[in-house]
């Protein structure tokens, strides 16, 4: 199969399949006048590592990942922990994004919104990031 042709299928660019490659993730064989060669299982790796991607798994992650589901021997318990960290990141910013909503939302209540120049945002944001003092 082209690039072409393992984009459409995998729903990736090229330009994203060629990086994959450069940086290791897949390995399509080299036709002797230097073309990829994809196979399905390429297909397959790619769209893989789309859906983990879209996840919001690192591309470090996507290679632990993959390299666990190429091995037979694994241990789920070794996909499960990897899983686990990266859902307590996601847990840990979705904290981090109530509590600056929070702020947000204080900030934009208490400013009048009229035609004097006084503005609690504009303070707030003077007074440097919310628990880390000034």
């Amino acid at each position: 199969m082209t690039i072409t042709e393992v984009a459409r299928r995998a729903g990736l660019p090229a330009k994203t399949i060629r990086y994959y490659e450069e940086i290791g993730l897949i390995r399509p064989p080299r036709r002797p006048n230097g073309y990829r060669a994809f196979r399905a299982s390429d297909v397959m790796k790619l769209g893989f590592l789309a859906r983990a991607r879209s996840l919001g798994f690192s591309v470090e992650d996507c290679r632990a990942l993959l390299a666990l589901w190429e091995d037979r021997q694994r241990a789920s318990a070794d996909v499960r922990a990897l899983a686990r960290g990266h859902l307590e990141r996601i847990e840990g910013k979705i904290t981090e994004l109530q509590s600056l909503r929070a702020t947000l939302a204080d900030l934009v209540a208490a400013c009048a919104g009229d035609h004097r120049p006084d503005c609690p945002i504009l303070a707030g944001l003077t007074e440097g990031p919310p628990g880390r003092g000034s």
